[in-house]
Order: structure tokens, then sequence, then C-alpha cells
């Protein structure tokens, strides 16, 4: 093996190994060769020996001498020339992990994808403005919320500007983002949008394809490939991507010249990270919209506590709709409590009851020729059952564990499908022969019902009316704008056609979502049911939301009078008065007792 010489010109390089090792999470010294001289660059990806075995790490930093005084192993290679951990980059993931008490290397494993060496052979030069043509955006969505054309002024001219943006009822909140942002592109802002799911970034997609080129709009997507996401991430270090959009792992993206980030929902589950240290994308891009003095719109029909103290802080101001606006906008919300609509639970038989104005304001959006869609917050059959006659919890002899009916899928054509009898959803056990270890008796109900069920029984309610489910593993994005009932779980509603909307909504087995043991059980529940509701018609045309939930509950009341700002601030001081985040910082230590 040929003697290596050391580089000229500092030759020491303090690299950071990415091992993932609290103990190690800091920089160590290693020599140059004079051959890899040029390409080892601070932020370059660079392979070294450590500890006997090769690793990846990161060069931090180049230097003269070392401060170690014994001899330094040269670094073995440099793995690409493009510095992915820039300045920027690097303070980001510093406040990061001081904030999460995290290690830098998992928060990199994170922020910047693997290298992919064919990535780097594809176009990244070419400036935006030739990727495609743009069209200037209409900006006259945001004149139905207060103060939202001085908001996106002082977006457009360069100003700072952080808000909490409560979507309105059958509001466009793509075609207003897509607008803002291409608006902001075009004036040579870099933009980054980050929404929960594939099913909202085809929306956000599709509303910014109005305005620009498809080669304008840079997507990040869990779906996408690992030399799709390296080159995109490339495209976005050398300034290329202008406009990125994506799901979690796109709050990342260097995007050069940031001028606005956005975060869509932001207390939905799927914007944490599900590795260490469980970095939260809100906090990010709010982490980025302080160092890089960006604009940032919190986005949601609902609103989170940790929106609402950043509000009530002055770090943040509120961007809401009109009383017009909302007003002409929103359906007509009533609550009937949980017996206003009674679906059958008994297995071997019952009757489902839906009176009131819940069939009153279902019959008439059938007979107005228009969908209802019903949400209800399980999929399967019936995931928990009980004992039909002593309603003692129905348990599986073997583990112990809860009984239920996943699916009956499958059992209507003659198969054997032994999820139609009940299961243990713990052991995955089929006890075809239940008796209830308390009373004996063979019968039983459902504690909880599934979108099966809710199928089955609001079919019987309605005969002749067409039933379409959404759920599970089979998500409809689409249903026509004839009357039919859809069933749907949270999430999985789908949008009417030709941009229609449904007649009415009928929120059940809202218990499932209030009694969840949760600190976020509220705010999710609203969510939820915002997501549903402004899918519906508004008031005016006859468009209704019932809510199987007790009319007192405080939750049901901001609902009923689309006050989220009020749920949030409630909630928030609820948290106070407790002494749980966001009101204040926790921190959980786990350990053996020796430790």
């Amino acid at each position: 093996m040929p003697k290596k010489t050391p580089a000229a010109q500092q030759p020491v390089a303090r690299v950071l190994p990415l091992l993932g090792v609290a103990h190690l999470d800091r920089g160590f010294d290693y020599l140059i060769e004079e051959a890899d001289s040029d390409a080892a660059q601070p932020g370059v990806r660079v392979r070294i020996r450590f500890n006997g075995r090769l690793v990846d790490a990161i060069l931090l930093s180049r230097s003269s001498d070392s401060d170690f005084s014994g001899s330094l192993r040269y670094i073995e290679r440099v793995i690409s020339p493009y510095a992915v951990y820039t300045p920027t980059m690097a303070a980001l993931i510093e406040s990061l992990a001081a904030r999460y008490g995290g290690v830098r290397s998992d928060i990199i494993r994170t922020a910047i994808p693997a290298r992919h060496a064919k990535a780097e052979e594809a176009d990244i030069t070419t400036p935006w403005e030739e990727l495609g043509t743009a069209e200037h955006p209409d900006l006259s969505a945001w004149s139905s919320y207060q103060h939202g054309e001085s908001f996106v002024d002082s977006v457009l001219t360069g100003n700072i500007a952080r808000a909490a943006w409560q979507i309105a009822p059958r509001s466009d909140w793509a075609g207003a983002l897509a607008a803002l942002g291409a608006s902001v592109a075009l004036q040579g802002g870099g933009v980054l949008m980050v929404v929960p799911d594939q099913r909202d970034l085809d929306l956000l997609e599709a509303a910014f394809r109005r305005h620009l080129s498809a080669k304008q709009i840079t997507v990040l997507a869990h779906s996408t490939g690992p030399q799709a996401r390296y080159r995109r991430y490339l495209s976005a270090l050398t300034g290329q991507a202008r406009i990125v959009i994506g799901t979690r792992s796109a709050a990342f993206a260097p995007v050069k010249n940031l001028k606005l980030a956005v975060v869509l929902n932001d207390g939905d589950d799927s914007l944490v990270d599900n590795l260490k240290p469980y970095v939260h994308t809100r906090e990010v891009l709010s982490t980025r919209s302080a160092q890089e003095e960006c604009s940032l719109i919190l986005a949601g029909h609902a609103r989170t506590a940790e929106a609402q103290l950043l509000v009530e802080s002055g770090w943040a101001h509120d961007l809401l709709p009109t009383p017009e606006a909302l007003e002409a906008a929103r359906p007509d919300i009533v609550a009937v409590g949980a017996f206003g609509i009674n679906l059958a639970r008994h297995m071997q038989g019952g009757t489902t009851s839906v009176s009131g104005p819940a069939f009153q304001a279902t019959r008439a959006a059938l007979d107005r020729g228009e969908p209802v869609l019903v949400q209800v917050p399980r999929k399967g059959y019936a995931p928990i059952l009980a004992c039909g006659q002593c309603s003692s919890p129905a348990r599986c002899r073997h583990c112990n564990g809860p009984l239920g009916l996943p699916s009956v899928r499958g059992a209507a054509d003659g198969a054997q499908d032994s999820a139609a009898l009940p299961t243990c959803r713990w052991c995955g056990r089929v006890d075809a022969h239940y008796r209830c270890s308390e009373c004996g008796s063979p019968r039983l109900r459902a504690i909880v019902l599934g979108s099966e069920r809710t199928a089955e029984e609001m079919g019987r309610a309605f005969p002749n009316t067409r039933v379409i489910q959404s759920g599970g593993s089979t998500v409809v994005d689409e249903v026509p704008a004839g009357p039919a009932l859809v069933i749907a779980t949270p999430g999985a509603e789908p949008r009417v056609a030709e941009g229609g909307h449904y007649g009415a909504a009928l929120l059940v087995e809202t218990g499932a979502l209030l009694g969840r043991q949760d600190l976020r059980a509220t705010e999710d529940t609203l969510t939820t049911w915002a997501a549903a509701a402004t899918l519906v018609a508004p008031a005016a045309q006859g468009g209704a939301v019932i809510v199987a939930a007790d009319e007192q509950l405080p939750l049901v009341g901001f609902f009923s009078r689309w006050d989220m700002v009020g749920a949030a601030a409630a909630e928030l001081q609820a948290r106070r008065e407790v002494r749980f985040p966001p009101a204040v910082h926790m921190a959980a230590v786990d350990g053996a007792d020796a430790s």
C-alpha cells in the first residue's frame, strides 16, 4: 500500500461519526490525504475507520493542527463532493438535538437522504425559471380571512409573518397555499410545504400545477425512491428546486432563500418522526422560521394547543375567516346525544334507530340527490365485544386478550372466514364456541362498532340506497355526486366528484374518540369532526352535520359554533392547570435501578 501524504493545507479534519450513540456524538480528528484535499470540504460525507470498522461521517471542519496528542488516522475516502451538511443545516440540527435531548447523528440520518451515485449525474443546475412556464396566480382567496390580504402582502414583500391559519369550511386550502407559494417562488423566494399524508400531497401538487410546470415542483413523499429522493435533495441544495412539497421528511429539505414554510394539520401523528428523538415537523419548521427568518403558516381546520401557545405568546398571529365568510360556508351542526343515532349492537340481532334530526337530515340529503357521509372512528366489524347478557368484556380463554370481529368480508361468499368469528386482538386465536366466563351466555354485543357493521345497519335503516365503504386497506378517493351512504373512517373520507359536496354528515360512535386515554383526545376528536364537516354543503343549501354526542360537552359546543380558537384556548388553559405540555416542558428518564 503506498504511503499516504497529508494535505498541504489544513490537513486535520474534524468529523462527526454517524453512530447514533450519545457519548460519541462529538467531533473526532482525522487526517486528510493530499489526493482528497480538494473534495474533503466541510459538509461532505466521508468514510472513516472507527473502532476497527468502517462508518459514515460528516466532515465538520478543517484545521492546521489537532488537540489530540496521539497519531491520527486518515479518512478512508470522500463519499461525495457535495456538501450536504451546510452551515444552515448544522444550526438546525444542533438546535433540534438540544431541544429534544437527542444526538445529532440520529437527526442527520432522518434529514439527509442516503447518497445515490446515479442521482449525482442528473441535471441539477438548470435555473428554476427555465424548467417550465409559470402563470401569476390569483390570490383573492385570502381576502376571505381577517387581515388575509395584509398577511399575503407581508409574505410577498419579504417580511417575517407567522400565522395560525384556521381554514374555513368548504375552503380550497390547497388552492390558496399553491397560489401564495407560486407567487413567492416567482419573486425568487424558496417555498417549503409539509402535509401529513399522500392524499393531501396529491391535492397540493395538483393545485400547484394549475400555475406551474411539473418540473418546477419538487415532491418529496414517503413513496419517493432513494435515487429520486437524493436527486431532489441535491436539486434543493443547489438552488434549482425553489418549491418543495412533501410529507414529514421534506421538512429538512435545504431550500435556498427560504421565504415561506407551511405545515398542514400539525396535530397529525404522522408528522412525528418514528425514530428517536421523535422530532415533530412543527418544531422543525418553527425552528427554521426563527433561524432562516422566513414566514410560517400553521394551517388546519382545527388548532392544536401548541399553535395556540405560539399565538398567545405573540410569536404567531391569528388568521381567521371573516364572520361573513364563515357563516356562508359552514353547515348547520346539531348534537343529538348518543341515542339520536342508535345502531344495533347485539351480534344475534337488534334494531337500528336513526331518528329526529339525524333521520331528517339524511332523508332530505338523499331526496335532493346528494350523498351522505357517515364517519366511524374504527375500521372492521366489531373491534371490541362484550357479553350480550351481563356486559362483561369478552376475553380470550388463552391469553385473556380482548375479543373482536375485525372483519366479515368474504363470509358472504360461502368461504370459512375466520375473522367472521370472535378473534383475539392479542394472540389472534379464534374462539368459535365463546361463552362468557361470568354468566356462561354465548351471546355477544359490540362495545365499539366498526365501519363494516355500521354500513350494514345504515343500509338496513335506509333500504334501496347505495352504500360505499372507505377505510382500512380500501380507501376511496372520490364518490359520485348521486344519493348514497358513504361510510368512512377518519382520514379516509372521499371527496365528492366534480367539486360537489355531501348533503349531510353523521358523526357516530363519538365515545370511541372522546373516551381515549390520550392527552390529545379532544384535539384529535375536533380535528376529525372538522375534517368531515368541511365536506358538507353550507347550511344555506341544506347542509347539516349531526353529532351523536351530548350537547352539554364543551367540545361539542365549540364545534357547533365552529369556534376552533376557543377550543384550543380552553385546551391550553386546562393543560396549564395540571402542568401538562405545552404549558410546561417535561422530560422522562428511564433506566435500571443499578444504573
